[in-house]
């Protein structure tokens, strides 16, 4: 199955529809009038539905195994057409639309099962997804303008040449990615003084994201929190929290970063630990959803 561990939780929606059509009349007015053989049509194979949609899992290879929060099957009868519409919604990392195509062939089989005692003639057409929500797709942003960003890396050993950077080069190759191009890259020592001067210079420059990188421990010398902190003018809790949340589900010393989000002027100030996975984490847990801080200050629009 394809990895989906970096994948954020988040509320997915999936409509699909599959139609039957009988050869006559008498086949509809024995489902309304609940005479087949068979027993209720509709209730059997709503129920018949249901189990489809929470054991996809099990027919399906490559469908992930995910917590079915709702399912809600309807049915659309005109002339000698049966419309089966199948909703279903997961709070996870991945959608239901397989889910939902299946319910509704299920669905379908379960109502020709039921009917060919009376109806030699019934067809099955048309399932296929409708519609489908949630996950990043959903929350891509289209900007009204280039949004421009620094990446900082905060670290003596790095700033002396011992070591080589990573989590930086990594940020500003993500950023790329979803298209805030060109941003600026410099490494200093971990120094609460260049900290917020960095902070201020780009700030001032207008820069419309700034990233730290380094500095989040709990070392004398990882003071980033502490420089940032007294330059910036609003803080955002929620972002962090919502980094430290994902992080904490990868790895049990998540807890221990002190990471700092924050408004300066019109620029967005963030605080990522040092290290490459940490880079990745936070990475993953805000972007692209964070940029929406720049709808609301009509710097984009959503599309």
């Amino acid at each position: 199955m394809i990895d989906i561990t970096s994948k954020s939780n988040s509320l997915r929606i999936a409509t699909a529809q599959a139609i039957v059509i009988v050869s006559s009349e008498q086949t509809i007015e024995a489902i309304n009038n609940k005479t087949v053989p068979k027993g209720d049509v509709l209730e059997a194979a709503r129920v018949a539905g249901l189990f489809a949609v929470k054991r996809t899992s099990e027919i399906i290879p490559d469908c992930h195994p995910l917590p079915i929060e709702s399912t809600h099957i309807k049915y659309e009868i005109s002339g000698l057409e049966i419309k089966i519409l199948i909703k279903v919604k997961t709070i996870y990392k991945t959608g239901v639309e397989v889910e939902a195509m299946h319910g509704a062939s299920v669905v379908a089989l379960t109502v020709y099962d039921m009917l060919k005692p009376i109806d030699k003639g019934i067809e099955i057409h048309s399932i296929k997804l409708i519609e489908k929500k949630g996950g990043k797709s959903d929350y891509k942003i289209k900007l009204n303008r280039a949004l421009s960003a620094a990446v900082i890396v905060c670290s003596d050993s790095i700033a002396a040449g011992k070591n080589e950077d990573k989590a930086g080069k990594y940020i500003a190759a993500k950023l790329e990615e979803i298209g805030i191009t060109g941003a600026e890259y410099v490494v200093i020592p971990d120094d609460e003084n260049q900290i917020k001067e960095l902070a201020l210079k780009y700030s001032g420059l207008h820069k419309d994201i700034i990233i730290f990188t380094g500095g989040t421990g709990l070392s004398p010398k990882d003071v980033t929190p502490e420089a940032l902190k007294s330059v910036i003018d609003t803080e955002i809790s929620g972002i962090m929290e919502t980094a430290r949340q994902y992080g904490q589900e990868r790895m049990p010393y998540a807890m221990l970063s002190r990471g700092i989000a924050g408004m300066k002027d019109k620029s967005l100030i963030l605080s990522f630990p040092g290290s490459l996975n940490a880079a990745k984490e936070y990475m993953s847990a805000l972007f692209p959803f964070v940029l929406h801080l720049f709808t609301v200050m009509k710097g984009a629009r959503h599309v």
